[in-house]
């Protein structure tokens, strides 16, 4: 259903890493790339999730449909116990974390910047102290 997370994130991972070396600490132009490449990722992750959750709702059904069972309450129990509604389960909680990931990536990248801003301030304040 879903790639693993792992195998997703391996080259965001490797961009994060770069956004956050050393040298680039003081530069918030590598922050704000590192925004534009992830938010089409962090989009497409959300929609990924958004789309599993409605579906789960769809899969229920149609496994409730299949059951041979004559109680909805019954059909309801085979439908959540079903192997393919617990591998769509699994897709979905693959979905969140990677969502979840992305977002504190930006979250991360976005306080960056923040932080260039105020030290920024905080220099021409000061220079402006000392003149």
């Amino acid at each position: 259903m879903l790639q693993s997370v792992e195998t997703v994130e391996q080259p965001l991972r490797g961009a994060w890493r770069q956004m956050m070396d050393e040298q680039s600490h003081h530069d918030p132009n590598r922050a704000v790339d590192y925004l534009i490449r992830t938010a089409p990722l962090f989009a497409r992750a959300k929609a990924e999730r958004v789309f599993l959750e409605e579906f789960r709702k769809s899969k229920k059904a149609i496994l409730m449909a299949q059951s041979t069972e004559k109680s909805a309450i019954a059909q309801e129990r085979d439908a959540y116990a079903h192997p393919e509604y617990i591998e769509l389960l699994e897709g979905l909680r693959a979905a969140v974390e990677k969502e979840e990931a992305l977002k504190w990536c930006l979250v991360a990248a976005q306080a960056r910047i923040e932080i260039w801003r105020s030290k920024s301030a905080t220099g021409r304040t000061q220079d402006r102290t000392l003149k």
